[in-house]
């Protein structure tokens, strides 16, 4: 995946080519202070580093050595799309969907959100760390060495602040990275008007959140019955104003314009975008916007339509795909989205390898112009070794581990 520019997205055909995305058999990795030195001949580097190395063991002097067994190696997952810290239960609600309820039906029933919402504000903040680390540590078993996390189950300054906080406070426990993004706009919250609310939103939350440093990004979940294309404009463009980027949250009912908007607010990503049509998708990818699709929601939500991924390769527009982890679709397992991608929307495993590493990598900061989400000398030692030689085994078994070992950033994580 590390052919070409690294800090741009692979498009159309060339996501799936294997004689580019692949390296040939028999390399080894040295790995220095998080950062992959050299990529060349196994055999040449263990004459070089460590000539007296019994292949039984794991170390030599202070250096840690895998033996991989010919096993295959792909990049860290990056997951550019989470909800990762909030609290409370809602696997009730497979019932009601069961019953025919819409998302919007459960929502004005007291569920989806506003429940959540509500067992969220109740937690410390270190019992929201609690919960993210062991979140982050369940990402990290399935190979997913990088992500982003957004807030928004808070709905008030003193608590989105706080999930923010928590975000922060679990990136630095984690060894996997981290990247947060402020989503004061996920919902109104019961005891506000819309307009009330945004008006909070822009003039109380936002200047906090930018005072406070962690947000990246500013996100709007852009969708009738919650935020219209107008309300999304008018806080996107007050975020951009005092140097948030944003991500937006749309098209995932209805195509509402949403994706075309994000186009025209140079938004480095719209997620969801099931329902967007053509014009649009193409209208992104000329403006550098990135089309996330999450299949696990339709998939949790019983869809039977899935996010169109053959459609955008045919027409080399960029895309990614990532989790959606909530409480909603409570799945973490950037393996299993890749099998959604494979089994269902019909692109290959190495086409869906791509979507999972190096195009989502470019939507999030890259530190110090490193780039995650490829194998490659001078950037992050950030990779997973599968427990098959065939790469294309990183997605092919729903409900099973495809990892054997997982190193973020130079450190080992997983061990069998």
């Amino acid at each position: 995946m590390s052919h070409g520019d690294s800090s741009k997205p692979l498009i159309g055909e060339e996501m799936g080519d294997k004689d580019l995305n692949i390296y040939s058999e028999g390399l080894g990795i040295l790995v220095e202070d998080g950062i992959i030195l050299s990529i060349r001949d196994s055999e040449e580097l263990i004459s070089e580093y460590a000539p007296s190395w019994d292949r039984n063991s794991e170390k030599i002097g202070d250096m840690n050595i895998i033996d991989a067994k010919g096993r295959a190696i792909v990049p860290g997952f990056v997951d550019s799309h989470t909800h990762l810290i909030w609290g409370g239960d809602r696997s009730n609600e497979m019932a009601l969907r069961q019953r025919g309820l819409s998302y919007s039906d459960i929502s004005k029933l007291g569920g989806g959100i506003s429940k959540t919402v509500e067992a969220t504000r109740r937690l410390s903040i270190q019992e929201l760390v609690d919960i993210g680390v062991q979140r982050a540590s369940n990402a990290l078993r399935m190979g997913t060495t990088t992500m982003e996390a957004k807030s928004g189950y808070g709905l008030s300054t003193e608590s989105e602040l706080k999930l923010l906080e928590a975000t922060e406070r679990v990136n630095r426990i984690s060894v996997c990275d981290i990247q947060a993004t402020w989503l004061g706009a996920h919902d109104v919250p019961k005891q506000n008007k819309k307009e009330e609310y945004i008006e909070e939103l822009i003039s109380r939350q936002l200047p906090m959140v930018v005072e406070q440093g962690i947000a990246v990004w500013a996100d709007v979940f852009c969708e009738p019955g919650w935020f219209t294309v107008d309300d999304t404009i008018e806080i996107i463009t007050a975020s951009k104003n005092v140097g948030l980027g944003s991500r937006i949250h749309a098209d995932e009912f209805l195509d509402s314009g949403g994706l075309g908007i994000a186009a025209e607010l140079g938004s480095i990503s719209a997620d969801h975008v099931a329902k967007s049509d053509d014009d649009s998708r193409a209208k992104a990818h000329d403006s550098g916007v990135m089309q996330t699709f999450l299949p696990g929601t339709q998939y949790i939500m019983g869809m039977n339509e899935f996010p169109p991924m053959k459609k955008c390769v045919e027409n080399s527009w960029a895309f990614s795909i990532a989790s959606d982890f909530n409480p909603n679709c409570n799945t973490i397992s950037m393996p299993f989205v890749g099998s959604l991608a494979t089994h269902r929307c019909g692109i290959d495993p190495i086409t869906a390898l791509a979507a999972s590493t190096r195009n989502p990598s470019t939507t999030l900061k890259n530190h110090e112009n490193k780039s995650y989400g490829v194998i490659s000398e001078n950037n992050p030692a950030s990779f997973n070794i599968l427990n098959s030689k065939k790469v294309e085994s990183w997605c092919q078994s729903p409900g099973m581990n495809p990892i054997s070992k997982t190193l973020a950033n130079g450190n080992i994580v997983k061990h069998i």
